[in-house]
């Protein structure tokens, strides 16, 4: 086993406060357009079933094209459920695509209100979570580079597929419990600390050098995918390695990168090979196989906490960001 490598961020992160049954919690639709209605009422019942109050904003159920509604309309869901000094937490409706869009036209720390928004605030923003996944990346890494922490987890419309002890562990991170550390295959490296940055690999490229993207130095990146080509994967982690992107990352942590292989066309390498390619001779920790992603287990991963990545042995480990 080789020594531990240690990183402190120069950057404190806002903590949002435990979640506790009660409390009030702000469904927003900002990104795709809702599809699955069936899971998405399951999802807001498991969280009504917990014992918090749930309210779905006006409009959250709209469609404009692929888009839950206008990026004005959208946007205003997203302030209105920030600025409410009420609201605990933010739960996103389902990923898709247009989270980015909402950013073009958005500061955290707006106290003017957008022409649709019924709440005027000019009072400073109490941290709130901001709990979803895949497109729901960009609003994660922007909360990030803000300094507030949100969590990479089960949407509305996916976590009625959960098992129950990734629901457990969301519950658990959201009410300022301890989670289990998350077993994968490690590719040798030693192990290090860092701050955890999980993203889509997709949507986390194409933030790449905008305002919305995180300090990279000192990170431990989490990836997974879906539905992406092995050559596209290819070409997305051959952006960051050009861009000089990982050069300050402290390790990487991989998750699921489903319905990949099965739209490559012959001749072609696997996702795990050209993972294994692109990624194998950067000379940090590694980590694959870790249960987060699409289409299947989700573990809930806190952004911008502190974290360890054993390579040796394949673990991640979340330092709890409340205790």
């Amino acid at each position: 086993m080789g020594v531990e490598k240690q990183y402190k961020s120069s950057a404190k992160m806002q903590v949002p406060s435990p979640l506790k049954p009660g409390d009030l919690l702000r469904v927003i639709a900002p990104s795709g357009c809702l599809r699955e209605r069936e899971r998405f009422d399951l999802g807001v019942e498991i969280w009504r079933s917990r014992g918090y109050r749930v309210e779905l904003s006006e409009g959250y159920d709209s469609a404009w094209g692929y888009l839950a509604g206008s990026d004005r309309d959208r946007r205003g869901q997203l302030f209105a459920a920030w600025h409410d000094p009420n609201c605990g937490a933010i739960l996103c409706a389902r990923g898709g695509y247009g989270g980015a869009r909402l950013l073009e036209e958005w500061t955290w720390t707006a106290p003017a209100n957008p022409d649709n928004s019924p709440i005027v605030s000019t009072a400073p923003v109490t941290p709130k979570w901001a709990i979803g996944f895949s497109d729901i990346t960009s609003l994660l890494w922007s909360l990030c580079q803000h300094g507030v922490m949100g969590i990479h987890g089960p949407l509305l419309t996916t976590i009625s597929d959960e098992p129950e002890w990734s629901i457990n562990r969301l519950f658990d991170l959201v009410e300022g419990r301890e989670i289990a550390p998350l077993q994968g295959k490690g590719w040798g490296g030693d192990r290090v600390t860092g701050y955890l940055l999980p993203a889509n690999l997709t949507v986390g490229t194409h933030l790449l050098g905008t305002r919305a993207q995180p300090n990279l130095t000192g990170a431990i990146l989490a990836f997974e995918d879906v539905g992406e080509a092995p050559y596209r994967i290819d070409r997305m982690l051959t952006q960051w390695r050009m861009m000089g992107a990982l050069e300050k990352v402290r390790g990487i942590a991989l998750g699921r990168f489903s319905q990949c292989d099965n739209v490559a066309k012959p001749p072609s390498f696997t996702v795990a090979e050209v993972l294994r390619d692109r990624l194998s001779d950067l000379g940090i920790p590694i980590v694959s196989d870790l249960p987060f992603g699409h289409d299947g287990e989700n573990a809930a991963l806190p952004v911008g906490a502190e974290a360890e990545l054993d390579g040796d042995r394949g673990i991640l480990t979340v330092k709890n960001p409340v205790g």
